[in-house]
């Protein structure tokens, strides 16, 4: 069955299927309704542009049934900031775990290099139902089995190039890709962004969607 697929700002994005929510990356860039109505949220690292602990953890008073997965320093960030431990699940590469029922595999383990001189933290890329990809802040290398129909790419951040996204994208080969992870950028930027990286990305259709606007998924 067919998901729905929405961008809310920055990392932030959301899967919907039967009325069922799953939220990734609700960061500070982020808009606040994309935890709204939300049964379970994924975050891929501890920075403040994908995670805010104490706003993840007065929404997770707000509704008792939301859940979260997370690596492990999220998860103490989480419990720092008064979150039920109980449902928040630490999550490292290679797990399988059904979320919201969608299915969900962690992958990569590291953020990307952002400069020698910085520590690597931990960063999960996520394929949800093994169809869409949000890979947080890498490029990691997917699975021989993986299949993606739709890759959330990020298009601007401390640690990347343009040209190694429209090389991610070109590798990982999905049928669409979204740009993501483009707060920082200025609409100008975005402009560049958006004119280059269609002819680089192989035969995908790059898609940029408005805030809240909803893309099918699937079958």
């Amino acid at each position: 069955m067919a998901l729905e697929f929405s961008v809310w700002g920055h990392a932030g994005i959301r899967l919907e299927r039967d009325g069922a929510r799953l939220a990734i990356d609700p960061g500070s860039f982020t808009d606040p309704r994309l935890l709204e109505r939300t049964a379970a949220v994924l975050i891929t690292h501890e920075h403040a542009d994908h995670v805010e602990p104490e706003r993840l953890a007065a929404a997770m008073a707000d509704s008792p049934d939301l859940q979260v997965w997370a690596p492990g320093s999220v998860a103490e960030a989480l419990a720092t900031a008064g979150a039920p431990v109980a449902r928040v699940h630490v999550t490292g590469p290679g797990d399988d775990f059904e979320a919201a029922g969608f299915r969900v595999r962690a992958l990569g383990g590291q953020h990307a290099v952002i400069h020698p001189s910085l520590p690597q933290v931990s960063n999960l890329a996520f394929l949800i139902d093994e169809v869409v990809l949000h890979p947080g802040d890498s490029f990691p290398r997917l699975p021989d089995d993986a299949r993606v129909e739709l890759l959330a790419l990020p298009v601007s951040a401390p640690w990347m190039k343009l040209a190694e996204a429209a090389d991610y994208a070109a590798e990982v080969s999905p049928t669409t890709v979204v740009p993501i992870h483009d707060a920082i950028l200025s609409a100008e930027g975005r402009q560049i962004a958006d004119k280059i990286l269609p002819g680089l990305i192989g035969g995908a259709e790059y898609r940029r969607l408005g805030l809240g606007e909803v893309l099918q998924v699937g079958d």
